[in-house]
């Protein structure tokens, strides 16, 4: 075997392999028989037939074929450890001629990362602030959670709670039809359209609304965007929600001691929601800044893989098993939605490999006891934790959580560099 090698771009490389004559006629032999046992020839037991025989009634390019599908692996095999290669993927094997064998095939090798002064990465957090709109906001919600919907006699208004029953068309077509429905008239609404709720407003009860609505150039069901929709509607019941008094009572039945304790446990919980946003928030910016004053090089296979994950995961996101049923309802090539995804494929792969790279130079790891600890938390808010754990304690499972506290700790150790000791930014204006 003769073997020159050529360098690629995107940390890959062509190795040149020519096999001997005396290699492949050995492949020959060894397709003659292996076919010879297989092949009924006329005149002949099975096995018996004479090679030339063989070979006269398959032809000899089917004999050949037969032989390059053991050669080539092999030939390649010895090749990148000839060479003292290291591939991560498959190769792309391209036949160049049969006789004498010669092919190329294209290796992918490991990404090679070099990360630059990351210690030189200093960023200052955002304060933290929590202001007293936030807090009297998010007291509002607890009170509109503990209201009470109470029929009333009058028209429909806008935040109502309605039951009603509804007939629509489309161009004649029926496409609802429907009696007793609970409805929220919510302005912002896009069921079954955006602008229906707004126009419930003032109707009456026992009395039919109708009126006409052009169907969202976005709604779901692709042939009916840009028609028009008639629809007719009888309110059969009219609810307001009735909120009660924000006092130590409404607190007791929201499980708060008083409502001053409400107050405080609400601040408090608001505080640590933004703590954790800008800490998430810093995140991204450490590492962006290690991404850009790093070098990353990898194989394009790595970003074939990742944009085949994330159209897999797009499809299931939207209720598909299966990405070629997702692109056919998208009315998309599987190229098309490949290429709108490279972006996010490229930026993943990207901060993937140089975390990766940190984590190594930091030497980050993860201990079996890290596992079961971050196991345990999640059980022990299981409902059946027999099956939890169960489910847990399959190496599978535990390799993907093994692989998020990596994560996790190398991204607390970059922000560590970059910020030094974070002190408590927090403000309550």
């Amino acid at each position: 075997m003769k073997v020159s090698t050529e360098d690629m771009e995107n940390r890959q490389i062509a190795l040149n392999i020519e096999a001997e004559e005396v290699e492949l006629d050995k492949s020959l032999e060894e397709a003659y028989h292996h076919l010879v046992k297989e092949i009924s020839i006329p005149g002949f037991r099975k096995g018996k037939a004479p090679r030339a025989i063989l070979e006269q009634h398959i032809g000899r390019n089917n004999l050949l074929g037969e032989a390059l599908e053991h050669l080539v692996p092999r030939l390649y095999k010895q090749a990148i450890e000839n060479q003292g290669l290291e591939p991560i993927a498959g190769p792309e094997i391209e036949i160049i001629q049969t006789e004498p064998v010669v092919f190329k095939a294209i290796v992918s090798l490991k990404p090679e990362i070099k990360l630059g002064d990351y210690h030189s990465i200093k960023l200052e957090p955002e304060p933290v602030k929590v202001g007293k709109k936030e807090v009297a906001a998010a007291v509002e919600r607890i009170r509109e959670g503990q209201g009470a919907w109470v029929p009333v006699d009058r028209p429909v208004e806008l935040d109502d709670l309605v039951n009603m029953d509804i007939e629509a068309n489309v161009e004649g077509k029926t496409w609802l039809n429907h009696k007793g429905i609970m409805y929220e008239v919510d302005k912002d609404s896009r069921s079954p359209v955006l602008g229906f709720a707004s126009q419930l407003r003032g109707a009456e009860k026992n009395k039919e609304k109708t009126f006409s609505l052009t169907i969202p150039d976005d709604h779901q069901i692709e042939e009916m965007r840009g028609k028009e929709g008639t629809f007719k509607v009888t309110i059969t019941e009219v609810k307001e929600k009735q909120l009660p008094e924000l006092d130590d009572e409404l607190a007791q039945s929201a499980g708060y001691d008083n409502l001053e304790a409400m107050k405080k446990k609400v601040a408090a919980d608001l505080r640590t929601q933004a703590e954790d946003r800008s800490r998430l928030e810093l995140g991204r910016r450490a590492l962006d800044a290690l991404v850009e004053i790093s070098e990353v090089n990898y194989p394009p296979i790595l970003e074939y893989e990742e944009i085949t994950g994330l159209l897999r995961d797009e499809a299931q996101r939207f209720g598909f098993r299966e990405p070629a049923d997702y692109l056919k309802k998208a009315n998309k090539t599987e190229e098309e939605l490949k290429q709108e995804l490279r972006p996010v494929a490229k930026k993943r792969l990207t901060q993937g490999l140089v975390l990766g790279k940190l984590a190594e130079e930091e030497r980050i790891e993860i201990s079996p006891s890290e596992v079961d600890n971050k196991v345990s938390e999640i059980t022990d808010g299981a409902e059946d934790k027999e099956k939890a754990s169960q489910f847990f304690s399959l190496p599978q499972v535990r390799q993907s959580i093994e692989q998020s506290l990596h994560t996790q700790k190398t991204m607390d150790r970059l922000l560590e560099i970059a910020t030094g000791n974070v002190k408590d930014m927090t403000k309550e204006e």
